[in-house]
């Protein structure tokens, strides 16, 4: 997805003045309960899909009355005015112009989702927020390095790290392997989703634009909760997982 910033013509305080005040200044600390309850409400907003492994969701969520107007809210509220992003829709571009279904693609939101559901629980300025999951893993990696103490996340290893409620676990797509060696890197295409429930062998985690809805999944892992065995095999044979975030909540 093509991502660039726009000439700077605001005030450096207009950059977060459309966030709502509890957000932005934030009334509450950034809580792990808050992050998770933001994901379970915008996941039943959507119908409290399940996708399951080989299965495909039936309709195009993020084109309908309603729900169009919510993709745009994480756009909206996940960016600064600096994205041309953050006039998009889950059918329009930055113009207001219906782009069609074949181009979705273009305009993927799953890392606008990310960025909302942190902005909303509280994140304020120790968030990366971007329309890239790249940018934020690669910052998490940086946090771990000490070379970016600011950031409220740090990259932690698949077979070391059990991730908690409230973590992001994140996969690599397309051809190119990603590995947590490598990071940080450049960017690369990749998929987050928050973690919202931990059963013995199992999570339940929630992304935005999965099967082009924000969707829940139920991804395999250790007894213990890990996502991959000691010897680094990942549990899960769909995703190649190959980091998790710790998130530093404040509470």
């Amino acid at each position: 997805m093509l991502t660039g910033c726009a000439p700077l013509t605001q005030a450096p305080g207009a950059l977060d003045a459309h966030i709502p005040p509890f957000a932005r200044r934030p009334y509450e600390p950034f809580s792990r309960e808050a992050a998770v309850q933001i994901a379970l409400r915008e996941w039943r907003a959507f119908g409290q899909q399940v996708v399951y492994p080989n299965t495909e969701l039936p309709e195009d969520e993020e084109r309908e009355e309603g729900l169009w107007q919510r993709v745009g809210e994480y756009w909206w509220l996940g960016l600064d005015p600096r994205w041309r992003e953050q006039g998009w829709t889950g059918i329009h571009d930055e113009n207001g112009v219906v782009f069609p279904a074949s181009e979705d693609g273009n305009y993927a939101w799953s890392a606008a989702f990310i960025s909302y559901v942190m902005r909303m629980a509280g994140a304020g300025s120790r968030f990366p927020y971007t329309t890239t999951h790249a940018d934020y893993i690669n910052a998490a990696r940086r946090h771990g390095l000490g070379v970016e103490p600011g950031t409220a996340l740090t990259a932690e290893r698949v077979e070391v790290y059990a991730p908690q409620r409230g973590d992001l676990i994140c996969y690599w797509r397309g051809p190119q392997r990603v590995s947590y060696e490598e990071l940080p890197t450049g960017r690369f295409p990749g998929h987050c989703d928050v973690v919202v429930g931990i059963r013995p062998g199992d999570l339940d985690v929630i992304g935005g634009n999965v099967d082009n809805a924000v969707a829940m999944r139920h991804i395999p892992a250790t007894a213990d909760g890990h996502l991959a065995g000691p010897d680094g095999t990942v549990i899960d044979p769909d995703h190649p997982y190959f980091v998790v975030l710790r998130v530093e909540y404040l509470r």
